[in-house]
């Protein structure tokens, strides 16, 4: 199973690529992981119908976290079901898509990972794992319903869908969270099989049904669905007929053998399922979109679906499994049907739809299988699933829950008769000639018709081969059902209630299409009614506004506000914290050695000097000093490591300052000075005291054994080096720095975007765009003598020090190779990837701030997005390849050999996430150069009116030259 994830996201990754090269046959690339997939789950019917298919990681071991997955029967039918419709409706892109189509390779992508998180969501079964990849499906759904980003439709929809889902999936993961903790597992069928009690496992369980009724579109967070119809049909067709709707109704599935006896669980699940049955169809009868129609008509099979799958009894569970494969067949077929019709007519109003059936003769009796299997009508598997729950409610007559049996009997009666007439609406408004209307004249299927009919004789052959799909359906049923004897699927269980039943649903439903015109009148009248889509506008705009009023109140643009904000709630809460857990012990020292008393006299006197600058320069430079006064404090501790990367952080801190003070006036509180200086001062120094008694507070407090002791033994047997800090990086705490990683590359890109106005791609200029006197002395020259080493004083823009070029370009390739050397040094010296990552930095900064724009672009002639996302993919990819050899993730291997001329050399695999840490922080420094830097020179040049293509010419940074 990690196999078929692990190809899941390679296909994912490479179809863009293909794309150009292939065309919209890429998605037939793009089909074959969910055809492996479906393979893959095939071969393991076996096992898993007569008991389970596990595959266990160790991801974290001390708090007994694993990815850990397993296919039961329950899985196995969702599999089947993922992967299956997964790969056909990734056939039918190949012929629904145009050549032209935009960003055809972005969503082939997408909707390759969406399929790779599904499956993976159900053969889950750590809970953890199983958010992840719910939450992973949110985001692919977002991008695939807002495919077509240019429509305001699109946007709009894909943000409501991220809205709900995700405010759903923030509920389900502290339910998770508090059920995982209070069984003391996080494996979904160990609490499954022994399910706590409480009043807490009640409030956390309801939560878990909050995320799976938002994720499947139950009433009353059904809204979302039908505004995802502006999403290409495919995309309808797989996640909101097949697959992410699914994801709410298997975790209801699977939880319900646990706690369908639960306080409001079947009352729950009841009450909303058949509201959403009846509010579907109904809202279903009004629309003249066919899409929407269907989408309507989806509302209302996930309410029967949630209502089957959640009740628990053994009889409705059979029932509830076969009416899932039932409706991921006969749904997704229908959404391909109507995506046929629109793609050869140009529209989806029945109104104006009129005489298909007879020019598209196949293409309606696919539809008409399909609408059989949802009406319930023999022999379609949609008729066995139905007849099957209405079996298992009618017994459940005589048991404790008489009550709540009747209220879904008839719900789902009324709702199947519903059913019945938006599906002869369908086939009406779709196919048939009406009156007054002219024939709509098509243009020619082109095969879409064939992944459609492959789905519609799917339905009708599980129909005819009921006791053969019995033999995965009765076993799934089991898995999602309270303990009892499940009963035999069969398509004929001769003269019995539950038949009655379904020709009395017959019989309304085609009573109701009969009378469409009075409804349809009655529901005109009704139209003003409110509904849930409303309810969430005004919530949205209320919430706007409440964000805009405390914004407004909050964010003032005053830093000094903020600090005083942000010192106040510090002190405050420190006082209260001191006063309330006192008394305290207070241990303090002088000094360690006579050499700090010297550098903490100095940084004092520049932290002072601070509050006496005059412009901003001086106080950046001040404020610098204080930092390299921290790094020889490291340095009389033996903290090298830290001293040099104190060291390095603070040059480029001290860049990236000086960077920002150019769009800055150079005087400090010259246009508003400040009215309150001695009481900034006075609060200044009650924050300052505070911390200072906190430090002391909290170092003076320890009581258990400190960590370091044993830090340098276990740096050298469990990372295999001597660099305690760089080894504890990499290897002992590695989750945390690829955490960082990601948090770094989010703060370059904020940086970037709030100085980029236009594009965020790379402004930088390269040699080869350079003017022609600007080059010319670094070709090769024409009379075969070598090309000059630096540029002629001709070349060289007014501003420019030549003698700063000339120092920058003798340190600049020994300051890379000092950042190479303490890379691969670092995990038994001084350095590390971060550290060599700066040193490389400030080489670049130093090229920049001596030539400008134009040597930072020859210095760095790669994007700074590409230097980023390889370093976080190498430190990922480092991370999680050792899983792949039966080891936990981040496990370091270590070799060592004697090489000619080398010696004896040792080497550790997590040297390649020290790699990814050096790519991250040059891409980081780079995109900060290219945005304060080479950005804000553009902007400046535009703001005195200078072409943009003199940009090369312009002067260096100012003070660059002195």
């Amino acid at each position: 199973m990690v196999i078929v994830l692990v190809a899941f996201a390679i296909v994912a990754l490479i179809v863009p690529a293909l794309t150009p090269v292939l065309g919209r046959r890429v998605f037939y690339v793009a089909a074959l992981a969910p055809a492996a997939a479906a393979v893959l789950t095939v071969a393991q019917t076996g096992p898993a119908l007569h008991g389970a298919v596990t595959e266990r990681f160790q991801w974290v071991p001390q708090l007994d976290l694993a990815i850990a997955l397993r296919m039961d029967a329950l899985s196995w039918v969702l599999a089947l079901v993922v992967s299956v419709v997964g790969a056909l409706v990734l056939v039918y892109c190949a012929t629904y898509f145009g050549p032209d189509e935009p960003g055809l390779g972005r969503f082939a992508g997408v909707l390759t990972a969406f399929a790779g998180s599904m499956y993976g969501l159900v053969v889950a079964d750590d809970v953890i794992v199983l958010f992840v990849l719910w939450e992973a499906t949110t985001v692919f759904s977002y991008l695939l319903i807002g495919h077509d980003s240019v429509k305001r439709a699109s946007r709009a929809a894909a943000m409501q869908a991220l809205v709900v889902t995700t405010a759903g999936g923030l509920a389900m993961l502290a339910g998770l969270v508090v059920l995982s903790v209070t069984a003391g597992t996080t494996s979904l069928s160990g609490i499954v099989q022994d399910p706590p009690s409480g009043t807490i496992v009640s409030v956390s369980v309801v939560l878990v049904l909050l995320g799976a009724l938002t994720k499947s579109a139950i009433v009353p967070f059904h809204f979302w669905l039908p505004a995802a119809m502006a999403a290409p049909t495919p995309v309808s067709a797989y996640l909101h007929a097949a697959a992410m709707v699914k994801a709410g109704i298997y975790l209801v599935a699977r939880l319900a053998p646990a706690f369908a006896l639960l306080g409001g669980w079947r009352e729950t699940i009841t009450v909303l399922g058949v509201l959403g049955m009846l509010i579907g169809g109904y809202r279903a009868l009004r629309q003249t979109d066919i899409k929407l129609l269907l989408a309507y008509g989806t509302v209302a099979q996930l309410g029967f679906l949630v209502l089957a799958a959640g009740w628990g009894a053994p009889e409705v569970a059979l029932g509830g499994v076969a009416l899932l494969v039932a409706h991921a067949a006969f749904k997704s077929t229908l959404f391909l049907v109507v995506g046929a019709i629109d793609h050869v007519t140009g529209t989806r109003d029945l109104a104006r739809l009129s005489g298909l059936g007879r020019r598209m003769p196949w293409l309606t009796v696919v539809a008409v299988l399909a609408l059989l299997s949802m009406a319930g009508i023999p022999p379609t598997i949609g008729f066995v699933a139905k007849e099957a729950v209405l079996t298992g409610f009618i017994d459940s007559l005589h048991g404790p829950d008489a009550g709540w049996a009747w209220f879904a009997l008839v719900g789902v009666t009324i709702g199947s008769v519903l059913t019945v007439a938006y599906s002869l609406r369908f086939l009406w408004g779709a196919f048939a000639r009406k009156p007054g209307v002219p024939d709509t004249e098509p243009h020619g299927l082109h095969g879409l018709g064939v992944v459609p009919s492959v789905l519609a004789l799917t339905g009708l052959a599980l129909g005819l081969a009921t006791p053969l799909v019995a033999h995965g359906i009765e076993p799934a049923a089991h898995a999602a059902a309270l303990p009892g004897e499940v009963p035999h699927l069969a398509l004929w269980h001769g003269l019995e209630p539950a038949l009655g039943l379904s020709a009395v649903t017959l019989v309304g439903g085609l009573a109701l299409f009969a009378l469409r015109r009075p409804v349809e009148a009655l529901q005109h009248r009704l139209a003003g009614s409110p509904s849930a889509s409303s309810i969430y506008r005004h919530l949205m705009r209320g919430l706007d506004r409440v964000a805009t009023g405390l914004t407004a109140g909050v964010q003032r643009g005053s830093l000094p506000y903020y600090l005083t904000v942000i010192l106040s709630v510090f002190v405050a809460g420190a006082l209260v914290n001191l006063v309330i857990g006192g008394p305290w012990a207070f241990h303090v020292r002088f000094a360690d050695s006579w050499g700090q008393i010297p550098v903490v006299l100095v940084m004092s006197i520049a932290a002072i000097a601070v509050l006496t600058a005059k412009t901003r320069f001086a106080a950046a430079v001040l404020v610098g000093v204080t930092g390299y006064g921290m790094s020889v404090l490291f340095v009389l501790h033996g903290a090298v490591d830290l001293a040099l990367t104190q060291l390095v952080v603070e040059t480029v801190t001290l860049i990236a300052f000086v960077l920002v003070l150019r769009r800055l006036p150079p005087r400090i509180a010259t246009a508003n000075p400040s009215r309150f200086r001695v009481v900034r001062a006075l609060f200044a120094g009650l924050a300052g005291l505070t911390l200072a008694i906190v430090v002391v507070v909290a170092a003076s407090a320890r009581t258990a054994e400190p960590l370091w002791p044993d830090l340098p033994a276990l740096t050298s047997s469990f990372g295999h080096g001597l660099n305690v800090v760089n080894v504890a990086l990499v290897d002992l705490r590695g989750w945390d720095t690829l955490g960082e990683l990601t948090v770094v590359v989010a703060a370059a890109t904020g940086v970037a975007s709030l100085i980029f106005v236009n594009s965020r791609e790379d402004t930088l200029p390269r040699l080869r765009d350079l003017p022609a006197r600007l080059t010319a002395d670094r070709d090769e020259r024409t009379d075969g003598e070598p090309r000059a080493w630096l540029p002629t004083s001709a070349a060289i823009p007014t501003g420019r020090s030549a003698l700063l070029d000339v120092v920058v370009r003798l340190l600049f390739h020994g300051l890379i190779v000092l950042s190479v050397y303490l890379l691969f040094a670092g995990h038994n010296a001084a350095g590390g990837g971060f550290a060599g990552g700066l040193v490389a930095g400030i080489a670049l900064a130093a090229r920049y701030l001596a030539g400008g724009p134009a040597e930072l672009g020859a210095a760095a002639p790669v994007r700074a997005g590409r230097l980023l996302g390889l370093g976080v993919a190498t430190a990922a990819i480092t991370a999680l390849v050792p899983m792949f050899f039966g080891r936990e993730a981040l496990y370091s291997e270590f070799f060592e050999a004697t090489a000619p001329v080398l010696g004896h050399v040792e080497f550790v695999t997590a040297t390649f996430f020290d790699i990814g840490v050096y790519l991250v922080v040059v891409g980081l420094v780079l995109d900060v150069l290219r945005s304060l830097g080479a950005e804000v020179d553009r902007q400046r040049l535009e703001d005195a009116s200078t072409p943009v293509q003199d940009m090369t010419e312009a002067p260096t940074p100012e003070g660059s030259a002195t």
